[in-house]
C-alpha cells in the first residue's frame, strides 16, 4: 500500500464503520490540490492505482471530477440575474455549505437546470415548507442543483472564491476510471457532506450503492481543508 493510503482518519472521523453486520475501513487518500486544466485520469493513476486492492471501492468526490471537466467558475466572473438574487434570499443556508443561498450559485442553478424547473421547485417548496416538509426544492430541481458547491471559508483555495457545478456523465467517468485500476476494484463518484450524501455514478449495482452511502454517511473525507478528495472503502 502506498504512503498516501496508510490508514489514518481525518480529524473527527472514524477510520472504520459497521454496516449490515460487516466492518469497513474508510481510507482517505491525501493529494495535491486539483486545479483547472488538470486531467482526471493521470491524477487517479498517480494517487490511487498503487493504493487499491481487489475488492476495494475507490470513491472520488464529485468536485474534483467537475473541476477537471472545466466546471469551476470564479464568483467574480458570474453575473447573477435579478431572479437569482430574489430566489437566493429564500434558500436555507447551513454550516456545511452555502448551497444555492447566494445569487451566484442560484444563477448557475438557473443555467444548469433551466428557469422553469427552478421556479417550479421554488413554488412547491414555498407551499410545503410551512407544513414542515424539507427538501422538496432539491427533490424537484434535481441532482444538478444539489451538486452545485458554493464558496465557504473552509474550502481550499482557489475554490473558496469559486462555484463548482456537478460533474458531467458521472457514471461514464466511474466506468472509465475503473479501467485504470487493478481488476476487482469498483469506482464511485460521490457527493458527500456532513448532512448526508448521494452516489452520482458508479460501477456498483443498486444494492452496492445503497451500502456505500451508509458506509460514507458521516463524511469520512471531511468538509474543509483536509485535501483528501479520494478514498478507499475496504471490508475488514
Amino acid at each position: 500500500m502506498s504512503e498516501a493510503a496508510t490508514p489514518q482518519a481525518n480529524d473527527g472521523k472514524a477510520l472504520t464503520t459497521e454496516v449490515e453486520g460487516a466492518v469497513y475501513q474508510r481510507i482517505p487518500i491525501r493529494t495535491r490540490v486539483v486545479l483547472p486544466g488538470d486531467a482526471l485520469d493521470p491524477f487517479i493513476t498517480e494517487y490511487a492505482v498503487d493504493a487499491v486492492a481487489p475488492g476495494d471501492v475507490l470513491f472520488v468526490t464529485e468536485k474534483i471530477v467537475a473541476i477537471t471537466q472545466g466546471r469551476s467558475y470564479l464568483v467574480a466572473e458570474i453575473r447573477p440575474r435579478r431572479l437569482a438574487v430574489f430566489l437566493s434570499k429564500y434558500v436555507t443556508r447551513t454550516p456545511y455549505g452555502i448551497g444555492l443561498g447566494m445569487p451566484e450559485t442560484m444563477e448557475m442553478a438557473l443555467r444548469e437546470c433551466g428557469t422553469p424547473r427552478i421556479l417550479f421547485a421554488a413554488a412547491v417548496s414555498a407551499v410545503t415548507k410551512p407544513f414542515g416538509r424539507k427538501g422538496d426544492f432539491y427533490r424537484i430541481a434535481g441532482d444538478k442543483a444539489r451538486a452545485i458547491d458554493g464558496p465557504t471559508s473552509g474550502t481550499i483555495p482557489p475554490y473558496n472564491k469559486a462555484v463548482v457545478l456537478g460533474p458531467r456523465r458521472p457514471r461514464e467517468v466511474a466506468a472509465q476510471l475503473r479501467t485504470l485500476l487493478p481488476a476487482g476494484v469498483d469506482v464511485a463518484v460521490v457527493d458527500i457532506n456532513d448532512l448526508g450524501g448521494n452516489i452520482l455514478g458508479s460501477t456498483l449495482d443498486r444494492a452496492g450503492e445503497r451500502r456505500l452511502v451508509a458506509i460514507l454517511r458521516d463524511n469520512p473525507l471531511g468538509q474543509g481543508h483536509q485535501s483528501t478528495p479520494l478514498g478507499i472503502v475496504r471490508r475488514v
